[in-house]
C-alpha cells in the first residue's frame, strides 16, 4: 500500500501544472511622413496610436517609423513592418497609397489602412476625415476678424483634399465677408518648416492679416506670432507656438477609428472599408480659440459647427450659383455637391487668387 502511494507521489512530481496561455499581442505598425513634433498632422496620428494602446492594453503592441519620404522609402518601410510580423499597418499620408497597395499584394495575411488614400483592395481599407467642414468654420472666424479682407493659404500639394479645404475656407470667409479674398502659395511639400515660414511672410507682405495652411509643421503659426497676425492652426491646437496669433484650430481625431480597427482585427471582424467622417462622427472639430478672439465670433462658429453636425449646414451648398475663379459655374443654385464631386474637386472657387498646380 505504502509502496503504491509513494509511486503515485513520485509520478505526480513529473506532471506539469496546466496554465492558460496568454495570446500573443497583435503587432501594429505606423508609418509617419514627418517627425513626431509637439503639434500637427503626425502628432495627431501618434496620439491615435497611443489611445489605441491605452484602450486595448496587452492585446496589442505598436511601433512607428517617422519621417518617411513618400515613394520608394515608404515602400521599403512598409515592407519591413510587414516582414517583422505586424498584422495591421496604418499608413497616414496620401503619397503612401501606392506603396501600401504594392506591399499588400505580397502580404495577403496583413491588414493595411491607407489613411487619406482612396484605392482599396481585399486587405487594404481607406479612411479620411472631412477636413473641409472645419475649414469652412475657420473661414467664418477669419472673415469676421480680418481688417484687410485678405487671407493667405500655404498649401502642400494640389490634391482634392487640399482644394476642398481652400474652397471651403474661402466660402466660409465670404459667407460673412463678401469682400474677402484668399491668396494661395503652393509648396509642393507636406513638411518643410523653412518653406512654410517663407510662404507665410510672403502672404503677410501681400496684405494678408490672417493665414491658414495645409502643411505639417507649426512654422506658419510661429511666423504669424512673430508678425502680429492671425493664423488658423491645423491638425491640432498650436497655442503653445502662437499664443496670441492663434485664431482657431481645426483638429482631426483618430483615437476612436484606430482603436475600432485594431479591435476588429483582434475579434476577426476586420473588413476592407471606406470611411469618410467629419464633425458629426467626431473626426473633425474646431475650437481652441485664441484669447483675443471676440466672444461673438466664438459663439457664431460653435453654432455653425452644431449645424454641420446636425446636417442643417453643408459647406458646399449653393444658395446662389457658385463659380470657380475662372468664371465657370461649379455649383448650381439650390444644389449641394455630392461626395463624388467633392472627392474629385479640381478647381478653385471665386475669391481665391491662385491656380491649381
Amino acid at each position: 500500500m505504502y509502496k503504491n502511494l509513494a509511486a503515485t507521489l513520485v509520478a505526480a512530481c513529473f506532471i506539469s501544472p496546466v496554465f492558460p496561455q496568454t495570446p500573443e499581442p497583435l503587432k501594429i505598425g505606423f508609418v509617419y511622413v514627418s517627425p513626431v513634433t509637439e503639434a500637427g498632422w503626425t502628432k495627431q496620428h501618434d496620439d491615435g496610436r497611443k489611445a489605441l494602446e491605452a484602450a486595448l492594453g496587452p492585446r496589442v503592441s505598436t511601433r512607428f517609423v517617422a519621417d518617411v519620404a513618400e515613394g520608394p522609402d515608404a515602400e521599403r518601410v512598409i515592407r519591413d513592418l510587414a516582414a517583422q510580423g505586424n498584422k495591421l499597418i496604418f499608413t497616414p499620408s496620401f503619397g503612401f497609397m501606392e506603396p501600401t497597395l504594392k506591399v499588400a499584394q505580397d502580404y495577403p495575411d496583413v491588414k493595411f489602412e491607407s489613411i487619406t488614400g482612396y484605392k482599396q483592395a481585399g486587405n487594404v481599407a481607406t479612411a479620411n476625415a472631412r477636413y473641409y467642414e472645419g475649414r469652412y468654420l475657420a473661414g467664418i472666424a477669419a472673415g469676421r476678424v480680418t481688417k484687410t479682407h485678405v487671407a493667405g493659404y500655404v498649401a502642400g500639394f494640389a490634391i482634392p483634399e487640399v482644394l476642398q479645404g481652400i474652397n471651403a475656407f474661402a466660402l466660409g470667409m465670404r459667407s460673412v465677408n463678401p469682400k474677402a479674398q484668399v491668396k494661395v502659395i503652393w509648396l509642393n511639400a507636406w513638411f518643410d518648416p523653412g518653406k512654410e515660414r517663407d510662404a507665410a511672410f510672403a502672404l503677410f507682405n501681400q496684405n494678408a492679416d490672417v493665414v491658414a495652411f495645409h502643411t505639417g509643421s507649426t512654422a506658419v503659426m510661429a511666423a504669424a506670432q512673430e508678425r502680429g497676425k492671425w493664423a488658423v492652426a491645423y491638425h491640432s491646437d498650436m497655442r503653445k507656438v502662437a499664443p496670441d496669433a492663434q485664431l482657431i484650430a481645426v483638429s482631426h481625431h483618430w483615437d476612436k477609428y484606430y482603436t475600432e480597427r485594431a479591435k476588429a482585427v483582434l475579434d476577426g471582424h476586420w473588413k476592407s472599408t471606406q470611411v469618410w467622417g467629419g464633425v458629426a462622427q467626431g473626426m473633425v472639430s474646431v475650437g481652441h480659440f485664441g484669447p483675443k478672439v471676440p466672444h461673438a465670433v466664438q459663439t457664431e462658429v460653435r453654432a455653425r459647427q452644431k449645424a454641420i453636425a446636425s446636417g442643417k449646414l453643408h459647406p458646399f451648398y449653393a444658395r446662389r450659383a457658385i463659380k470657380d475663379n475662372e468664371g465657370h459655374e461649379v455649383i448650381a443654385a439650390g444644389k449641394t455637391l455630392t461626395d463624388e464631386q467633392i472627392l474629385g474637386m479640381n478647381w478653385l472657387v471665386e475669391g481665391v487668387q491662385g491656380k491649381v498646380k
